[in-house]
């Protein structure tokens, strides 16, 4: 099941050590105080320029057919984006044209169990990070949502800087509970 988790090619290897662990949980932390402070522009400087942003959608399955609860890459996602399609949604918060964000929401985003190993990919270092997260989210006076999860990101250095260039989201739910899906993981 956690195959479409793992970006193709990736190859695993020892957890991180203790300094670079703290650096990569601070990361994290630091991702989520911006996402919740809606600073959503200084959020995806978090990324890399060929960033795969992926949330599948899920199906409730037998256990002999758990490998087709999760969609693949063809099929319907909760979020199927680049770099460039994110910053086209938060350019749109910003235009007044985002009417579901209109008050805006307030967020809250929980991110616990950090794993990290070192890995390569076609020959360059990269480090694998998976996370669970607990995201509250609450807009207008009783619109209230709450998303859990988990993600697995790959990230590189780039100039001195940790850049995110796969994040795949996996949501622990089959059908959207809220109005709208306008909360980045």
């Amino acid at each position: 099941m956690t195959d479409y988790l793992s970006k193709e090619g990736v190859e695993l290897g020892e957890r991180v050590d203790i300094q670079l662990y703290y650096e990569l949980q601070n990361f994290y932390y630091d991702e989520a105080d911006l996402l919740d402070e809606g600073r959503y522009v200084d959020w995806l400087e978090h990324f890399d320029q060929d960033l795969y942003y992926w949330a599948p959608t899920r199906t409730n399955r037998l256990r002999r057919q758990q490998a087709l609860a999760i969609a693949g890459p063809e099929d319907t996602a909760f979020y199927d984006e680049t770099k460039e399609s994110l910053a086209w949604r938060i350019r749109r918060f910003d235009s007044g044209m985002a009417w579901a964000e209109d008050p805006p929401s307030r967020t809250r985003h929980l991110i616990t169990n950090l794993t990290a190993r070192h890995g390569t990919l076609d020959g360059a270092p990269v480090v694998e990070v998976r996370t669970n997260f607990l995201v509250w989210r609450t807009r207008l006076e009783r619109e209230r949502d709450i998303f859990a999860g988990t993600r697995t990101d790959v990230l590189r250095q780039v100039e001195g800087q940790w850049k995110i260039f796969d994040r795949r989201i996996l949501l622990d739910i089959n059908v959207l509970p809220s109005k709208n899906i306008s909360t980045f993981f």
